[in-house]
């Protein structure tokens, strides 16, 4: 007689299990034309952005100047290029050289007429903008402009735009992931010369005007992704250092409110250097050393702003001194500074092509504080702490959305894409392996806009061992593996499956006693092994249940 035995999987461990929606998402044209390489995108390369802008704090509105250099890669079917910009903002003109170039609007997108464009020629238009600019209700979550003011009441103001939002709510440009400026960008910002006014890259000039203001100019010479190119407007000041690295010398830049001057300078360097000692053994070097590291004070909680991190976690360990993993470790370090800069490696280094795929900057990022805290604090305490993340799968419905159609998929896509990753690592058990994948995708991929098939793909070469149905299994269902086994009376042996899974799901197992390991290797049909008494106890006495790094772990606290 043999007695059948079912652990639910890791990674669904200690939270409640919802239904997936039976709602069907309904996209309209508007999502198509953001969403999708259209034909008056498809044809042209952007190379470079060189936005300037003034912006209003009293009227909340912004005039400026987008100057889009771009190649030609083919004859464009129609002769329009697609340009998005959001309303209230409205085009003023766009000129070719000497020429004023014939532009309308039709649905959600600008269409200009460029009929004389030769293929492999490279142009820049210059498009003039201007009007009241969208505020954002609950920054970064949302976006928009923040007009806002500091603790003593001075103007202070930024921007977030990252998601649906996208780039376009504030400047125009090829609003999609797909094509960043293969030759940087720059952002030029005139305001009042009370204020200090910040953006990605390195200054190349402040100038005082006549007027009362100040233009401030920032360039980077890396390639970025439209969402990153941020100002951060205030009363700030800085302070510098610099770290070595492993590609030399960084420069690390902190621009902070000024009177938390003394307070940063105390608080700031001790988390970035351990973030840069960790995500640098992890990931390897940081992508943007030509641009430099900055880490800038702003009014919201944070985001990856490439080589302008935005930080507004109130110098308070965890998030904004709650422990979001609910295991203790969240409040060791502060984790606003080591998520939103693991995002230089996850996000800005590798970024995806499709909004649908943004598991690949969310989940690796999620994954590199458990990462953080195995480099700071040792493996058990990473454990423990990516083991508390699952509280916060909710399952609710599948990761990956639709595709071209600027879809977002759950929020899952943190730590249920993070605890994927750790339960692929230990199914490896080889950390040396495993960080040798993470180091090569930040090399193979470097400064590339990539897919989650490329990502997924990878990991496996690299791995020796096809893990498409376990990418499959948690980022396209909303499914909870199970693994189902039982011991024959007659000779002991386990035998063991998934259920509740998509066909081909695979994930192995590690499992460790204090003298032995073994990896199993389950399917979703009946597989046997013989185990040793030792290793044996671990399922008779329930001892698998306390295994943080088994995939096959149950809480029994849902």
């Amino acid at each position: 007689m043999k007695q059948l035995f079912s652990l639910v999987s890791v990674l669904f461990s200690g939270c409640i299990a919802f239904a997936q929606s039976a709602t069907t998402p309904v996209f309209v044209k508007a999502d198509t034309l953001r969403g999708s390489v259209t034909p008056e995108r498809v044809w042209w390369d952007v190379q470079r952005y060189d936005l300037s802008f003034t912006p209003d704090y009293i009227n909340k509105s912004l005039y400026g100047c987008n100057a889009v250099s771009f190649k030609v890669k083919d004859k464009s079917s129609n002769g329009l290029m697609q340009i998005d910009l959001k309303e209230p903002l409205q085009i003023d003109s766009i000129i070719l050289g000497r020429n004023k170039l014939s532009y309308y609007k039709k649905n959600t997108v600008w269409y200009v007429v460029t009929n004389a464009l030769k293929k492999g020629k490279e142009y820049t238009i210059n498009i003039y903008y201007q009007g009241k600019v969208h505020e954002a209700v609950r920054p970064p979550w949302d976006g928009g402009f923040t007009f806002t003011t500091d603790s003593v009441g001075r103007p202070w103001m930024t921007v977030t735009c990252q998601g649906e939002a996208g780039a376009s709510i504030w400047y125009p440009c090829k609003d999609h992931q797909s094509d960043e400026p293969d030759k940087g960008a720059s952002l030029t910002i005139t305001v009042a010369d009370t204020l200090v006014a910040i953006a990605n890259g390195r200054m190349e000039f402040k100038h005082n005007n006549n007027n009362g203001t100040a233009t401030y100019k920032w360039s980077v010479v890396n390639p970025i992704n439209n969402y990153c190119l941020i100002p951060y407007i205030g009363k700030y000041v800085n302070f510098y250092e610099q770290y070595k690295g492993l590609k030399g010398i960084l420069d690390l830049n902190y621009w902070v409110l000024d009177y938390n001057l003394e307070k940063a300078k105390l608080y700031m360097p001790d988390q970035v250097h351990k973030m840069l000692n960790a995500f640098e053994y992890w990931f390897g070097p940081y992508p943007f050393y030509e641009d430099g590291y900055k880490l800038i004070e702003t009014s919201n909680t944070g985001m990856e702003h490439q080589s302008a991190v935005s930080y507004g976690n109130w110098y308070e360990y965890g998030y904004r001194g709650r422990d979001i993993s609910y295991s203790g470790w969240g409040l060791q370090f502060d984790f606003i500074i080591i998520h939103e800069s693991g995002h230089e490696w996850f996000g800005n280094n590798i970024t995806t092509a499709d909004l649908a795929d943004m598991w690949v900057h969310e989940g690796f990022t999620n994954y590199s504080e458990t990462l953080f805290v195995d480099y700071i604090f040792g493996e058990q305490a990473g454990n423990e702490y990516n083991y508390g993340s699952r509280k916060g799968i909710q399952n609710d419905r599948p990761i990956i959305p639709a595709y071209n159609v600027n879809a977002k998929g759950s929020g899952d896509m943190y730590p249920k894409a993070g605890n994927m990753l750790h339960s692929i690592r230990h199914s490896l058990n080889n950390d040396s392996l495993f960080r040798k994948i993470l180091r090569g995708l930040n090399k193979v991929f470097y400064h590339q806009v990539v897919t989650s098939r490329q990502v997924q793909e990878y990991i496996s070469q690299k791995a020796g061992f096809n893990f498409k149905q376990v990418f499959a299994q948690y980022l396209t269902t909303t499914q909870i593996p199970r693994l189902e086994f039982y011991f024959t009376e007659k000779d002991d042996r386990l035998h063991f499956r998934y259920t509740n899974c998509v066909k081909g799901f695979n994930l192995p197992i590690v499992l460790k006693s204090k003298t032995e390991t073994v990896k199993l290797f389950p399917e979703d049909r009946w597989k046997e092994i013989t185990l040793s008494p030792a290793l044996k106890v671990l399922f008779q006495t329930g001892e698998i249940q306390k295994l943080y790094y088994v995939n096959a772990v149950n809480r029994n606290d849902k």
